[in-house]
């Protein structure tokens, strides 16, 4: 090994925690997992009933303190229960091994695969503005086989490669803020509370706004996904979990105020891609072009996030469950390849039938109930089992679960109101899981039987 092999090597490892995942590679995997397209296109909408400056930015600020109250209660129950696989590992240990499996069963399956073929397809069409020439299909199943090969690769490569996209999405957006508080034209609009910020704060569109405002955070629990792989878990996952979660609350909330900044309200009110909108408001007519761009680079390490973290969950349920051994097995590089190779095939597979949008129509309801019932393992655990050992307490308890429950309680039954086929359907496709759970744990008893009358 030369000289600048050991250099680049102990580069690595710094990063990368030598024999796990550090603090700063897993903070990376929740950045990269909760910025994607939601805080670029929401805006739009919301302007139309709510047309103040601080209300939107009271809007954003609240959906990110609900999201560290999920953190707090996430971090408690990773501290406790140290395994990878997120609601998996927490709803078998705080309730039954098969509510796990439901939820389990929902993100091996679809859970993460979905995400990523939107994302994909985002990046395939963003990607227009640079490559109007190139199909954003190819380009989208392009961008998942790229990562899916850095994940095969083990979990050294894996780390370089997230934090360092992760990093480049940072500077990017950092550089869109500034540049658009610098260059772009003030409009007539005040981010200091106003008499009728209260009524717009406690209206309807600003409860309904809070919905899509906390699907743009959703991501914040990622590293619970990778716990098994990281250095020192009990410290390191509620500090991953809390940073990433911080840095992404102040980026959302400069990113709306620059496009408010930055942007007549009247051009950005009912637009999907507002970020677009903004940058030709800041950077003229290549605006556009350069925000597609900045997205496009984003959006490389959110598919890196959930095609690392969502194959965890099908590794661990191989662990424990016979019928699926075969996705446990790890490469000599450490990587779950069979699990790797599976969610790739069911993004591929989304991406080709155009159907991942339906998907997550389907799943939305029931990866918030999965949500909900984490958090209030918190507390079942804090009643029925006072003495298990906590190296991390949730911080504000009970009131932040409480918070939690509550918000995610009013977004299950506004999606029980506005989409109730697609919130039962997806509620039955996961409790078909029960089926599937009561067949995967009978084999392995049924075989053992075979086995003794021989």
């Amino acid at each position: 090994m030369t000289a600048s092999d050991a250099g680049t090597a102990s580069w690595t490892g710094r990063l990368t925690g030598g024999s796990g995942v550090s603090v700063l590679v897993a903070t990376a995997i929740v950045v990269a997992d909760m910025i994607g397209v939601g805080v670029f296109t929401s805006l739009g909408f919301q302007v139309k009933d709510i047309p103040s400056g601080f209300s939107i930015l009271a809007l954003w600020t609240v959906g990110g303190i609900v999201a560290l109250c999920g953190v707090f209660c996430y971090s408690e129950l990773g501290a406790m229960f140290p395994r990878s696989s997120g609601e998996y590992n927490f709803l078998g240990r705080a309730y039954h091994p098969a509510f796990g499996f439901l939820a389990g069963w929902v993100s091996a399956t679809v859970g993460f695969a979905a995400p990523v073929a939107l994302a994909a397809m985002a990046f395939g069409e963003y990607a227009k503005s640079v490559m109007p020439e190139v199909p954003p299909i190819p380009l989208a199943i392009g961008v998942v086989w790229l990562v899916s090969i850095v994940q095969l690769t083990g979990v050294r490569h894996s780390s370089t490669f997230q934090l360092v996209s992760t990093i480049l999405k940072v500077v990017l957006i950092v550089t869109f803020l500034v540049a658009g508080f610098v260059v772009g034209t003030p409009q007539p609009i005040s981010f200091a509370p106003h008499a009728g910020d209260l009524a717009h704060i406690v209206s309807a569109p600003f409860a309904i706004g809070l919905v899509f405002v906390m699907y743009s955070f959703s991501g914040w629990n990622a590293a619970t996904y990778i716990i098994g792989e990281m250095s020192t878990p009990q410290q390191s996952l509620p500090r991953a979990l809390l940073v990433g979660t911080l840095i992404v609350l102040v980026l959302y909330v400069a990113l709306n105020a620059v496009f408010l900044y930055s942007t007549p309200i009247s051009a950005l009110a009912g637009q999907l891609d507002v970020a677009s909108v903004a940058g030709s408001a800041i950077f003229g007519p290549l605006g556009g072009r350069i925000v597609g761009a900045m997205i496009c680079v984003g959006l490389i390490s959110s598919i890196s996030a959930m095609m690392w973290i969502g194959p965890r969950v099908m590794m661990t349920m191989g662990e424990d469950i016979p019928a699926l051994r075969v996705f446990s097995k790890r490469s000599v590089s450490g990587a779950p390849a069979y699990a790797v190779l599976f969610q790739l095939a069911v993004a591929n597979l989304l991406l080709f039938t155009r159907s991942f949008e339906a998907v997550l129509d389907f799943i939305q309801f029931s990866l918030l109930f999965c949500s909900f019932f984490t958090v209030a393992g918190v507390i079942k655990l804090r009643i029925t089992d006072p003495d298990l050992p906590r190296p991390y307490r949730a911080w504000g308890y009970p009131f932040t679960p409480l918070i939690f429950l509550l918000v995610t309680a009013s977004m299950m039954y506004y999606l029980l109101t506005e989409r109730p086929v697609q919130s039962l359907s997806g509620m039955l496709v996961m409790l078909s899981g029960l089926l599937i759970y009561a067949v995967f744990r009978r084999r392995p008893v049924a075989a053992a039987t075979s086995h003794n009358r021989e």
